[in-house]
Parts: structure tokens; C-alpha cells; sequence
């Protein structure tokens, strides 16, 4: 696959080209230009990212950073069994633990919430960081839904990290999922709360809380460009149908000219 000639693969993790390191020096280079094209690309276009991760994959499958890019390609594309597999990978060679709670969500993707919620209990999520707890909390919650235990989803979401008002990279998710929870249980008033805190938490746009909240008040939104075509057609400005319009009123005055003067020449 194409690769565009500044992508020099220079931009990628620092950890990741020391794992690359052991890779003879040219297929370094390629690999880590092709991992630069994956991480460009899988949120605007995560198929494209799928295959370059493909191509990543063929030229260093032993390398830990290739099979969890791979993984996240697959995953970002919904093909959550090729994405568990890779996952399995990459932590069989690296031996850590931070792939687990997307492992469980494959799990979720895969049809089997069952095994994602029996993952959320295991020894590896203590291992985990804050960060990479509060996910695997949002993919047991999601299990719960799955499975149509809704009360038990928001008793999941229920949490220190949920009820501190620190904000962290994590928590506009996290506050979002509660509300969402809520609101499915039909508690709107909590609902359209945490939907606010979420909003106040989302400093990068990561959730639609915003749409959600105007939703719940009832507040419509027009799009622009049919909003100023609506008002150049209230400004006078001449659309086709009049200009029909006035050119069958013309011809009928003209007509109606031709009848009057044929009307005259018989009285004469």
C-alpha cells in the first residue's frame, strides 16, 4: 500500500522503535512507516489503517508493538475474533496486562458478555492502572447491558472514580455511560445530570453529551445551509417556480392582447 513520502516513521512511539530495533534496519523502516500509517488513519479511516496493519503484520509478526496494532486495526474494523487474537498475541510476547479489558470487550463484540464479566473479575484487573481499571469497569458495565441486567449496569458504573470531581482523560466516558445507564432504566432527571457532568468533563469532544442534553430539552437543530436557503427565497430573490410562474402570467396577458385586438378589428 501506498505510503505518502513524509511518513518517514520517525513519528512513531519511542517504545515502539526500540522494539523494532531488533529488526534489520531497512525493515525497521518499513515496518515502522506502515505502524505511522495505522495510527494516522484508524479513527478517519479504520479500514485503510486495517491495511497497513496487514502489511505491519507480514514483515515482523514476532514483534509485540506490530500484533497489538494489528489487533486495534481489527478492531476499530468490528472483526473482534482476528482483534482477540492478536491481542492474545502481543501479551503473550510483551506480558502485560494493559490489552485485558479490550481483550473482554472483543469478548462483548464476539456475542459472549458472559466471558467478558468472568475477565473482569480475574487477578489481571488489579494489575491494572487507574486508567485501564475505569475501562475494564465501562466493558463490564456494557456486559451487563448486553445481557439485559440494567440495574446491575449502573451498579457497575457506581464508583469512587465516578463520584470524584477530578477530572481525568477517562471520566467524561465514564459519567456519559452512567447517564446513558440512567436513562435506559427510565431515570431521566439523574440522567440529564450526569449527562451535564459529562459534558463538563469532555474537553475533547470524545462523547456526544452536548447532542444528548438537547435532545432531552427538546431543542431542534436546523441545518444552516437549509436555514439560508430560506431565507434568500423570503428575501425576494427569484426561484425557478416563480420565474414559471411569471412567464405563464406574460403569456396569458399576451393573450389576452391577441383577443382584444382580434376583437376589435371586427367591430371595424
Amino acid at each position: 500500500m501506498p505510503i505518502p513520502p513524509e511518513v518517514t516513521g520517525e513519528e512513531i512511539d519511542p517504545d515502539v522503535r526500540q522494539e523494532l530495533m531488533s529488526l534489520p534496519k531497512g525493515l525497521a523502516e518499513d515496518v515502522s512507516r506502515n505502524l505511522v500509517m495505522v495510527a494516522q488513519l484508524i479513527d478517519e479511516d479504520p479500514e485503510k489503517a486495517y491495511g497497513y496493519s496487514r502489511v505491519a503484520l507480514r514483515l515482523a509478526s514476532r514483534v509485540a508493538a506490530v500484533r497489538e496494532a494489528a489487533g486495534f486495526a481489527a478492531y476499530a474494523t468490528q472483526k473482534y475474533s482476528e482483534a482477540l487474537a492478536e491481542f492474545r498475541a502481543a501479551r503473550r510476547m510483551s506480558g502485560g496486562v494493559e490489552l485485558w479489558p479490550v481483550m473482554a470487550d472483543c469478548e462483548r463484540g464476539l456475542g459472549r458478555p458472559e466471558r467478558a464479566l468472568a475477565m473482569a473479575g480475574e487477578p489481571e484487573v488489579q494489575k491494572l492502572d487507574k486508567a485501564g481499571q475505569v475501562e475494564m469497569r465501562l466493558v463490564a458495565a456494557g456486559a451487563r447491558r448486553d445481557m439485559d441486567q440494567l440495574d446491575a449496569a449502573i451498579v457497575t458504573l457506581q464508583s469512587p472514580e465516578l463520584a470524584s470531581s477530578a477530572v481525568h482523560p477517562w471520566t467524561a466516558r465514564l459519567r456519559y455511560a452512567y447517564a446513558d445507564a440512567l436513562l435506559a432504566a427510565g431515570r431521566e432527571r439523574e440522567a440529564r445530570e450526569w449527562f451535564a457532568k459529562a459534558l463538563e468533563a469532555d474537553k475533547d469532544g470524545a462523547t456526544d453529551a452536548s447532542d444528548r442534553l438537547a435532545e432531552m430539552d427538546g431543542v431542534e437543530f436546523v441545518d444552516a445551509f437549509v436555514e439560508d436557503e430560506a431565507d434568500e427565497d423570503e428575501s425576494g430573490l427569484v426561484v425557478e417556480g416563480d420565474l414559471d410562474e411569471d412567464d405563464e402570467d406574460d403569456e396569458d396577458d399576451e393573450d389576452e392582447d391577441d383577443d382584444l385586438g382580434r376583437a376589435d378589428g371586427d367591430k371595424s
